[in-house]
Formats: C-alpha cells, sequence, structure tokens
C-alpha cells in the first residue's frame, strides 16, 4: 500500500471524505486502518491515501460478492428491491413522500411568493422613513415591515394543492 497521503484525525478525515464521523467510527469497526490509535486524550490519526486505497478495495470486493452471490442470494435481493418499491408506491399514495421533481416545483412556487412579498418591503419603507436620522428608528421600521411580511407569508398556503400534482403522475 501507498503511504502518501496526510495523516488527519477522525473529524478531518470524514470532511475530506465527505462523510459524517459516526461514518469514520463505523469504518474502523469494518477494518478501515488507523495510523495511530487514539486514547487518553489523543486523537486517532489516518493516513488519507490508505484510506482511500482501503475504501475503494472495500467497493472492489464489495462487487466481487455480488459476481459470487448465489441464484438464492439474488432472488433474496431482487425480492428485497420489490419490497422497497412496493413499499415507497404505498408511502407516496399515502402522501408520506413526494418526489423530487414536485418538491422542487413546490419550493420555486413557495420562494417565488416569498422574493415577490420581500420585495415590496422596498415600496412601502421609504415613506416611512424619509427625513428619519435615528439609525434605530430606521432598523425598527425595517424589522417591522420584514416581520409584516413574514407573518402574511406564514398564514397563507405557501403552495396550493394543485401545485403539488405533476403532470402524468399515474406511473
Amino acid at each position: 500500500m501507498s503511504r502518501k497521503g496526510k495523516l488527519v484525525s477522525r473529524a478531518e478525515l470524514a470532511d475530506v471524505m465527505g462523510v459524517t464521523p459516526p461514518t469514520v467510527d463505523r469504518w474502523v469497526v469494518r477494518g478501515c486502518p488507523v495510523e495511530n490509535k487514539g486514547g487518553r486524550g489523543r486523537a486517532y490519526q489516518f493516513n488519507t491515501a490508505v484510506v482511500k486505497e482501503w475504501l475503494l478495495e472495500e467497493e472492489r470486493a464489495s462487487l466481487l460478492s455480488t459476481a459470487d452471490a448465489s441464484e438464492t442470494e439474488l432472488l433474496r435481493r431482487e425480492l428485497s428491491a420489490k419490497t422497497e418499491l412496493a413499499e415507497l408506491k404505498l408511502a407516496r399514495e399515502k402522501r408520506e413522500v413526494a418526489p423530487v421533481t414536485e418538491l422542487t416545483r413546490a419550493l420555486s412556487i413557495a420562494f417565488a411568493g416569498v422574493r415577490s412579498n420581500m420585495r415590496t418591503i422596498a415600496d412601502r419603507v421609504p415613506r416611512m422613513i424619509v427625513g428619519e436620522l435615528d439609525e434605530r428608528r430606521i432598523k425598527n421600521v425595517l424589522r417591522a415591515e420584514i416581520d409584516q411580511a413574514l407573518l402574511v407569508m406564514s398564514k397563507e398556503a405557501l403552495v396550493e394543492e394543485d401545485d403539488l400534482e405533476e403532470d402524468g403522475e399515474d406511473e
């Protein structure tokens, strides 16, 4: 194995690899190489290059295990995937989950409303603070207008039920 790389702590390794520290802990349990074990106030140290090599080897081993899987194991995986799809479909019908495209559309509509409502503040405030020199008063007027705009939005449904319906939802 290559020894190039940088010695990093658990938190730094998590950051470099784009995972959480508990994921690093699970890797260690699964056999991830540790350069220096921590303890008594000392942090674990990992070599980033060695860990990357280990992760690649883990991925290779995972792919090989799929290739070598028995027919029974493959059938079990297929049944598991079908079960997961059926559960997802049921959750969608119960409106417990939504497709990402539906959520994206709803959020776009909601944020357009937020943007529109917040932009009207610029039309109202100048008349209220013209000639005002007291910075505290100006800030209070702005806060009150922002709070009012947010209050109005919080009382309205940001998205209508029709906005959540996708064309061709009968998949």
